[in-house]
Formats: C-alpha cells, sequence, structure tokens
C-alpha cells in the first residue's frame, strides 16, 4: 500500500511539472501530395523546434536544439535571431501547408510568432511570421522571417508563369527574408556576402534650406548620397553597435506594381527585359531600432550569376516617402529598372 502511495504522489509531481512548464505545441501538417515519411518527420521535427521556443522563452534560456534534426545553417539561424530578440508561439496549435518543392525539399511559411524580448525593450508581443525548410527526409533546414509570397505576387503553384522566372522570383523572395532577417539579427557578415563587390548604395536624407534674411520659412530637399560597399558595410556596422535591437519590415509597393506592368496583380519582383538575368524590386521599408526608426521606398536590383548561385544585389536605394509629413513622389531614377537602363 505504501508503495502504490508514493507512486501516485510521484506521478501526481510529474503532472503537475509538466504543466508548470507548459504543453507541447501541436502541429499538423497538410500537403497536396500522398504523405512520406520525410512529410511525417518534417511535422514531428517542426513541432518539437515549437515547443522547445516556447520552453526556452518560459525559462530565460537559449533553444535548446539537441535532440532535434536541424542542420548546422538552421541552428545558426534561430540562434542569431534568438540573440537579438527572443519569441514564442502565438498559440498551442498550428496547422499549416507543407509546400513541397521541386527538389524534394519542403517548407512552411507563415508560422506565427510573437517578439516578446525579456527586457521589454523591442515592444510587447510584436506579430512576427517565420518560414521554415525541410530537406527531402524532414530535417529542418532553415529558419528565418518570413516574406508574404502571396502579397508578393508571386503563385506558388506556377499560376501560368514561364518556369525559370517562377523560380527565380521564388528564390529572390528567400534572399529577400534572409536580407532582412540579417539587419534583424544584426548579422554584418550575411549582409556584406548578398552585395557584389561592385554594389551601388544610394542613400536619401532630408535637409533643411534657409536663406539668411529669408521670413517666409525653410524649404526641405531630398538630397541623395552614394557609397560603394564597403563605405555600406562599414557605417552599418557602427549602427548596429550603437543600436540594442533592431526591426526591419518590408511591404509591397503596389504602385510599382502597376507603373511596371499596368496589371495590380503581377509580382512587385520584375524581370529585366533588356537583360534577363536581372530583377528589380521596390519596396516600403520600415526601420525601427533602440535609437532610431524611419519609413521610406527600398529598391534593389539583383542579378543572377552564370554559375547558378544565388543572386547578389548589384544597387540599394532608400529614399524618404514622406518630406516633413508630406507624401513625396519617388525618384524613379534610382528605384525602377528603367532608371539604370533595363
Amino acid at each position: 500500500m505504501k508503495t502504490t502511495y508514493l507512486k501516485t504522489i510521484l506521478v501526481m509531481a510529474l503532472c503537475l511539472a509538466f504543466s508548470m512548464e507548459g504543453r507541447a505545441v501541436n502541429v499538423r501538417l497538410t500537403t497536396d501530395k500522398p504523405r512520406t515519411v520525410g512529410v511525417n518527420n518534417a511535422e514531428r521535427n517542426l513541432a518539437q523546434l515549437l515547443t522547445a521556443i516556447d520552453a526556452a522563452h518560459r525559462t530565460r534560456s537559449n533553444v535548446s536544439t539537441r535532440n532535434i534534426a536541424m542542420n548546422d545553417f538552421a541552428k545558426k539561424s534561430l540562434a542569431r535571431i534568438w540573440a537579438v530578440t527572443p519569441f514564442r508561439n502565438k498559440g498551442a496549435n498550428l496547422e499549416a501547408h507543407l509546400w513541397m518543392l521541386r527538389d524534394g525539399n519542403m517548407m512552411v511559411r507563415d508560422v506565427p510568432l510573437l517578439m516578446s524580448p525579456l527586457d521589454g525593450g523591442y515592444g510587447t508581443d510584436t506579430y512576427q511570421e517565420a518560414v521554415v525548410e525541410f530537406d527531402r527526409n524532414g530535417q529542418i533546414t532553415d529558419f528565418r522571417f518570413t516574406f508574404n509570397a502571396q502579397a508578393a505576387g508571386i503563385n506558388l503553384d506556377e499560376g501560368g508563369q514561364e518556369v525559370t522566372d517562377w523560380e527565380n522570383q521564388y528564390i529572390i523572395l528567400q534572399q529577400l527574408e534572409r536580407f532582412r532577417t540579417a539587419y534583424n539579427m544584426k548579422d554584418i557578415n550575411t549582409i556584406e556576402a548578398m552585395f557584389s563587390d561592385d554594389a551601388l548604395i544610394i542613400t536619401g536624407n532630408v535637409i533643411q534650406r534657409r536663406r539668411p534674411g529669408d521670413r517666409g520659412g525653410a524649404t526641405y530637399d531630398v538630397v541623395f548620397n552614394r557609397q560603394n560597399k564597403q563605405q555600406y558595410i562599414t557605417n552599418l556596422k557602427k549602427c548596429f553597435a550603437r543600436n540594442a535591437w533592431i526591426d526591419v519590415t518590408f511591404e509591397l509597393d503596389d504602385d510599382y506594381m502597376k507603373m511596371q506592368t499596368g496589371n495590380s496583380q503581377a509580382s512587385c519582383i520584375v524581370r529585366s527585359t533588356v537583360d534577363p538575368t536581372k530583377y528589380g524590386v521596390r519596396l516600403r521599408q520600415t526601420w525601427k531600432s533602440s535609437t532610431y526608426s524611419d519609413e521610406g521606398l527600398l529598391f534593389l536590383l539583383f542579378e543572377f550569376p552564370t554559375d547558378g548561385s544565388d543572386p547578389i544585389i548589384h544597387v540599394r536605394t532608400w529614399q524618404p516617402e514622406r518630406v516633413r509629413g508630406t507624401i513625396v513622389k519617388p525618384n524613379n531614377d534610382i528605384s525602377t529598372l528603367g532608371g539604370f537602363g533595363l
């Protein structure tokens, strides 16, 4: 009788401990194709990862990935994001679609998260979404913040687009996600690697003009400054050093889509008609950090190298969307393909 009583107490203690630690996150992945062992593994591995994320946030510790099937790249990506701003799951259940890619790899997009820094400086429960990628066996190969593919006008089911163009647009979408995530992680090495050595960086700054003795008030102009890659990276390192946290978000510039194609449903990732290896992307960028914030139009000019490697950025331009609260017309000479003869 005493042994039975002790066993009962032990079971109750274990249940209480489990309740205090929190419950496992339940994941259900749906797919348009028959389920495979790889799909089942992906579902299990994602559930384990999301559970570990919640446990780490509760215990104010790093995410333990020791018993989760993740490659080193995914582990490092997660660790870098976590080091800047911890987060947790939005709910205890996740039902999501598992996209099957042509090379056999898989991905889940729009995993809902709440950014919850331990010091509260980043913002209370700021909503964020992540994309998780898997190999054909279900091992996690990447974890990063997501960029909405449907909003970008990219149909992941191809939608009748030319196959090469569809694949290139999606690759650029991945690069945009990694680009944005790298800023939020203050990962200077990733950002530096994404720019070509001869990259051109143009930034617009608002300056005040007032003539001596002028009683009519000041006027404000946008002056553009040019930097090369090394100058930009040097200044960015200083920016990262003086900011405790950085939150960069991208939003599509719908007007750019309409202007380039005449079709409001077209992709914001526009392929050059002059050089098919080059693509232009114009976005609205919101930058928030512990010391500074702004909003403006970001333009990126990507090129696909002939060796099949990841696209690189040849041009990055930024210009303010508002001057003293007034919306200003964008300078299309620095924020469209046409502005660069493409």
